[in-house]
């Protein structure tokens, strides 16, 4: 063979080479990655509350994968964002906390988020609202602008709870256009995005604030909500008899606030609260529809990848609690959905967490591994095959050495002291019944207790006050 030909068979070669990696570059898919601040489990394709209207969340679930035993990696904002973003338990990273900014934890140092991850593997990155708590590191993005809430000068102006001195944890209908809430703005951008020409694959990131407090929403969202009609949770009186110490003081934040059980009870605003979750929510739902349906009019309707998930849930008076801060069900279990190109119609059961987003996305859009170890596992088994086996717990995580197993059948809580809860969620799905200290339960617990992180890192710096 001469060398004119060997060269005309290489750059035969090379032009094929090209050609495949460009194609498999097209079918990497888009990503419409949605997050919802404090929604727990009152959307309808999740039953946990008879009343809420979500056709928006439930036509979603219906067309992808709904993962109905989802966890958060922590009970509140900062750490629960910060693991999904990097792949790394709060337990390795040391963030248990609001203050403590991602890129000051000496364990995250070097770790490759995910939006960074997208934007350094050849995707356009671009997105609104609360993705992170607090900064946003536009660095990782190609196009992000934070946009002013209109919603949030009511609470100073005048509250609308009967609570004194309520502030920020309002609730409520207010007399505002909803063209004026932020939830809606960064929705309305988005569904203007999706009508756009992108050159090369996107991820866009979408953060909706509600159903987190301040619980405003325009007033016709309350018209089915009318408060004698409004059906509160389900509560056993003697809910906190059974629960170790432990147990009790590191749930009790919220008794410190203006929006604590007692006081709900007092001024009798506890119909007004759930009315307004589910005024919200409801909102919530509108802007997740208004981004639907602008997707499924784009030309990107059929490799479009929509992701989307909630940081945690909210206890709206249960075991006493409100807001979030707990080990139980209200507070970790959150919505999760996959629907897009070539993944199946189904519910799964399986118990999955925040954590196993990184390394899903990676494997699904084909991103480059980065530098930190992603703890969490990928979830294309189960978006093959929803009933695959599957003997991976979640663990919930809140403060240090505090931790919640979450199987099919059981919740096992650990505190730092070695209290313990355990829930046969089979038969108790409310948590109830706290069986840890029955004997015949001895060996669920030592099963369950083996699953518990190794690793309990000390609290990453917190953010400076002259931030």
């Amino acid at each position: 063979m001469s060398w004119m030909h060997v060269m005309v068979l290489a750059a035969l070669g090379l032009g094929m080479m090209l050609g495949q990696a460009q194609a498999a570059e097209v079918k990497r898919p888009n990503v419409l990655f949605i997050a919802i601040d404090d929604l727990n489990d009152w959307v309808g394709c999740l039953g946990g509350h008879p009343q809420v209207s979500t056709p928006n969340i439930d036509r979603l679930a219906k067309r992808g994968v709904l993962f109905s035993n989802a966890h958060c990696q922590a009970p509140i904002c900062n750490p629960s964002r910060v693991s999904l973003l990097t792949g790394v338990r709060p337990s390795t990273s040391g963030v248990y906390d609001l203050n403590q900014p991602l890129r000051s934890a000496p364990a995250l140092e070097g770790a490759v988020t995910l939006p960074a991850n997208f934007k350094a593997s050849g995707y356009h990155v671009l997105g609104r609202g609360k993705i992170y708590h607090g900064k946003p590191y536009t660095d990782e993005w190609h196009d992000f602008e934070v946009k002013p809430d209109a919603r949030n000068k009511q609470f100073r102006v005048k509250p609308i709870s009967r609570l004194p001195k309520i502030r920020v944890r309002d609730f409520g209908p207010i007399d505002l256009p909803e063209e004026q809430f932020g939830d809606v703005i960064n929705a309305r951008w988005a569904a203007e995005a999706l009508q756009r020409d992108f050159v090369k694959p996107f991820f866009m990131a979408v953060g909706i604030r509600l159903p987190h407090v301040p619980l405003y929403a325009p007033k016709k969202y309350f018209e089915r909500h009318p408060k004698s009609g409004v059906m509160l949770p389900r509560i056993k009186p003697d809910d906190l008899a059974d629960l170790p110490p432990a147990g009790l003081e590191i749930t009790r934040y919220m008794d410190k606030t203006p929006l604590n059980h007692r006081a709900v009870l007092k001024t009798k605003s506890w119909h007004e609260a759930v009315a307004a979750y589910l005024a919200c929510t409801e909102f919530v739902d509108r802007c997740v529809g208004l981004m639907l349906d602008s997707l499924d009019k784009s030309a990107h309707a059929k490799d479009t990848l929509v992701v989307l998930w909630s940081d945690h849930g909210w206890h709206l008076g249960e075991k006493r609690l409100w807001a979030k801060r707990s080990l139980w069900e209200e507070s970790t279990r959150v919505p999760l959905i996959f629907a897009g190109p070539g993944l199946p119609k189904g519910q799964c059961s399986r118990p999955v967490q925040l954590l196993d987003l990184y390394p899903t996305l990676a494997e699904l859009c084909r991103l480059a591994k980065p530098p930190q170890a992603l703890e969490g596992r990928s979830l294309l088994p189960l978006l093959r095959m929803p009933s695959a086996p599957w003997p991976h717990p979640a663990i919930t995580t809140f403060q240090r050495n505090n931790h919640a197993i979450r199987t099919e059948r059981w919740r096992y809580i650990r505190y730092a002291n070695g209290d313990e809860e355990l829930y046969d969620c089979a038969a108790d799905p409310h948590e109830w019944d706290n069986l840890a200290a029955q004997p015949e339960h001895r060996e669920v617990i030592a099963q369950l207790r083996r699953q518990l992180p190794k690793m309990n890192a000390a609290a990453a710096p917190v953010r400076s006050a002259a931030r």
